[in-house]
């Protein structure tokens, strides 16, 4: 038996890195899922099919059940017939992951418009198309008992103000304030909405030159992309409804919350989370603070 048993995920991004994680512990898990990748180069040129169907290929081997994407969520209507495949093929929907998102680093002063305009399209019009037809679908239903999900990613580039990265930085804080907006919105169709900020080693994080990267200490097991996994593992799951509007932190063995009463609430492991383990740390640690009944 497993936590996500019965219920349907989008993940976009998963080809590789942090959703590739995500989509690969959810099956894991009991989830069906959609592995949403377009297969770019870092920058966001070219496509290639074969890392979402690797991803779903390892799923289907390990015995769960996956479909392949390629759509560009930065497409409006590609957006929609995402959602709309996840649903033909799976019967339902029931968590979105929106994790897809590009890199055009540069310095303000000398950042073009279009490598602005495509950071900000795909990190937070992709969030947002992907979100609306979700929503939709879910308001279509009207079951306000529903336990749907939707779970974005920031980044602390965005929190805390990377300066080589204005477009990103931009994006991201972007896709908090929709989060926080969805999380007051659509609680009456059963919807929670919350937003992680990673921390891992991926092709993105290795991308920054040297000089501009925050300052890191963490082992490599601690930088594993696996390590945010459980994190929206809790949160897609059934379990998760007392917990919307949030930002939740995954950096290493850490787990942070950070829009509470308090400025910041962790809870710290001492290797990679089991995420039935986290769960029961989630809901001693953060419950009270968010008013949580036992």
């Amino acid at each position: 038996m497993g936590r996500l048993d019965g219920r349907v995920a989008i993940v976009t991004g998963a080809g590789r890195g942090i959703g590739r994680s995500v989509a690969l512990l959810l099956a894991s898990q009991g989830a069906s899922v959609v592995v949403n990748d377009l297969g770019t180069a870092l920058d966001g040129s070219g496509s290639d099919a074969t890392p979402a169907q690797q991803v779903v290929a390892e799923i289907g081997e390990a015995g769960g059940k996956a479909l392949a994407s390629v759509a560009d969520v930065s497409d409006h209507g590609a957006a929609e017939a995402l959602i709309a495949a996840a649903v033909e093929e799976f019967g339902r929907l029931d968590v979105l992951v929106n994790v897809a998102g590009i890199l055009r680093d540069r310095m303000v002063f000398s950042m073009s418009e279009q490598e602005w305009d495509d950071v900000i399209r795909v990190h937070l019009k992709g969030t947002f198309n992907t979100t609306k037809f979700a929503a939709a679908h879910w308001r279509s239903l009207r079951e306000e008992s529903a336990q749907n999900r939707i779970i974005n990613f920031t980044s602390v580039s965005g929190l805390h103000g990377a300066p080589g990265q204005p477009n990103y930085a931009a994006a991201k804080m972007g896709i908090v304030g929709l989060t926080y907006s969805c999380a007051n919105a659509l609680g009456k169709y059963g919807v929670t909405a919350n937003a992680v900020s990673p921390g891992a080693a991926t092709r993105m994080t290795e991308s920054v030159p040297a000089g501009r990267r925050r300052s890191v200490t963490a082992s490599d097991a601690e930088r594993s992309p696996g390590n945010v996994a459980p994190v929206v593992a809790y949160l897609a799951s059934g379990q998760s409804g007392w917990i919307n509007g949030q930002i939740v932190s995954a950096r290493g063995f850490e787990v942070a919350l950070y829009n509470t009463p308090e400025p910041v609430i962790r809870i710290v492991g001492t290797g990679p989370w089991d995420v039935d383990a986290l769960a029961v740390q989630v809901e001693r640690a953060f419950g009270p603070a968010l008013g949580r009944r036992a």
